[in-house]
């Protein structure tokens, strides 16, 4: 049984969640994620099950150890863990998700102390391949609530049975057992080259719930490293030799 916590979450774009426990309570969070945490909050660094269970969370992009924050007071005490980039906290009550849920690698933020992170497999090896999130992924399963984080704006989509739905393989955040996940080549010669939008896109078949993500970490990546290869690239042209007169001129120097 996983302890039953209360939360809320603040801000808009950079994202915190405030866990309130009880006396004995505690809350599980990827290491490096808490904010703060109040006097009677006790923090203790493990594993999380041996060796091997931290070998399987590194597989799924989450460190070898995972910290967790006991309540040790007699009265209810907060602690708090931030987003590690621009997006959006997503609340999960496994006991309303049918006690398992499906992310991507490197979403899980914490959760109630006595829910289990595991990895998860793709069932198809096209999908291991060419999905996006690799072979493996994240599998949280108890009966209390966790908690993921995603990039950007963040959906809910409730697929009824044999709907479909395509998708850009970076955006899939999480999503129930029974979504079917495979997937599909875009099709066509100039989408493929220059659609933009990859050679491949994942399927989803319902029944289940989806969550997607407006902004993928690595497309901010992506974006962030061609910006700051552009700044380069201007710096050492035209615009940097004349940044460099200038700045001759301004400060006194006449050799030029």
């Amino acid at each position: 049984m996983a302890d039953v916590i209360d939360y809320k979450i603040y801000g808009d774009d950079m994202q915190i969640v405030e866990i309130e426990l009880d006396p004995n309570e505690a809350v599980r969070a990827e290491v490096g994620a808490m904010m703060f945490m109040e006097d009677g909050i006790q923090m203790e660094t493990g594993t999380g099950g041996g060796i091997f269970k931290g070998l399987r969370r590194m597989l799924t992009g989450d460190g070898f150890f995972i910290t967790t924050f006991y309540n040790t007071a007699s009265v209810k005490r907060h602690v708090s863990f931030g987003a590690p980039y621009p997006g959006k906290i997503i609340p999960l009550d496994m006991r309303t998700v049918g006690g398992t849920f499906i992310c991507q690698k490197d979403s899980f933020l914490c959760a109630a102390n006595g829910i289990d992170i595991d990895i998860a497999f793709t069932k198809r090896m096209g999908a291991g391949l060419f999905g996006g999130e690799g072979f493996i992924l994240q599998r949280l399963s108890g009966d209390g609530l966790a908690f993921v984080h995603a990039g950007g704006t963040i959906i809910q989509r409730d697929l009824a049975p044999n709907e479909n739905l395509r998708v850009d393989t970076g955006c899939i955040v999480a999503m129930s057992p029974s979504v079917d996940y495979d997937i599909q080549f875009v099709g066509g010669f100039k989408n493929a080259l220059f659609g933009g939008e990859g050679l491949f896109l994942a399927r989803l078949s319902g029944p289940g719930t989806v969550y997607l993500q407006s902004l993928p970490f690595s497309r901010l990546a992506d974006r962030i490293h061609a910006a700051a290869g552009g700044h380069r690239e201007q710096s050492s042209g035209i615009g940097g030799i004349g940044g460099g007169i200038l700045g001759g001129i301004l400060g006194g120097d006449k050799t030029f």
